[in-house]
């Protein structure tokens, strides 16, 4: 079983800087490639961002894809999301996930149900 955990959500005007933390509980962390995800009022949730069990492959939803990098630290058990340039059109519950399974590609990575556990969501608030 593992354990998700977010943190660095909060109220930002746009352009703002926020980074998202997810700590992970456990000693298999390096083998998972993690996601994230959010969800605005209203909406479905969507795919953001992912990474590789290994690191060096990233994946970026378009929308996010230049001002939004994902990356990892295996040694924290921690997967990072580092939002520049925030718009009022980024303002969402965020998650991360993670999975166990060595798929790979874009659509695999952006696939919710490919994951097998998720965090309880981080709230960002973008206003303009």
């Amino acid at each position: 079983q593992v354990q998700l955990v977010e943190s660095g959500g909060g109220l930002v005007q746009a352009g703002a800087t926020l980074r998202l933390s997810c700590a992970a509980s456990g000693r298999t962390f390096s083998s998972y490639g993690m996601g994230w995800f959010r969800q605005a009022p209203g909406k479905e949730r969507d795919f953001v961002a992912g990474i590789s069990w290994s690191g060096p492959t990233l994946y970026y939803a378009d929308s996010v894809k230049g001002r939004f990098t994902i990356s990892r630290d295996n040694a924290k058990n921690t997967v990072y999301l580092q939002m520049n340039s925030l718009k009022p059109e980024d303002t969402a519950v965020y998650y991360c996930a993670a999975r166990v399974d060595r798929c790979s590609g874009y659509g695999c990575y952006a696939s919710q149900v490919k994951y097998n556990y998720w965090g309880q969501g981080a709230q960002v608030t973008v206003s303009s």
